[in-house]
């Protein structure tokens, strides 16, 4: 069942177009987003390299300037 805020609106501001003409923007916008959707793609996050990833496990605790450790 649908919601009533999941419903598209269609606010006309300024003339007043025929029910054809609604339907053809409809048509339209649909269309350019289906295409839209369709061919998005996200890109992968950067691989990090092991030896990276334990390096920074291996990196001693320094004291910060406040005298807290940082790491």
């Amino acid at each position: 069942m649908t919601d009533q805020n999941d419903i598209p609106r269609v606010d006309v501001v300024r003339g007043t177009p025929t029910a054809e003409e609604l339907a053809a923007l409809i048509a339209v916008v649909s269309e350019a987003y289906s295409v839209e959707t369709a061919t998005a793609v996200v890109e992968d996050p950067p691989a990090t390299a092991d030896w990276a990833r334990s390096r920074r496990l291996r990196r001693p605790l320094a004291r910060g300037a406040w005298g807290r450790f940082r790491g």
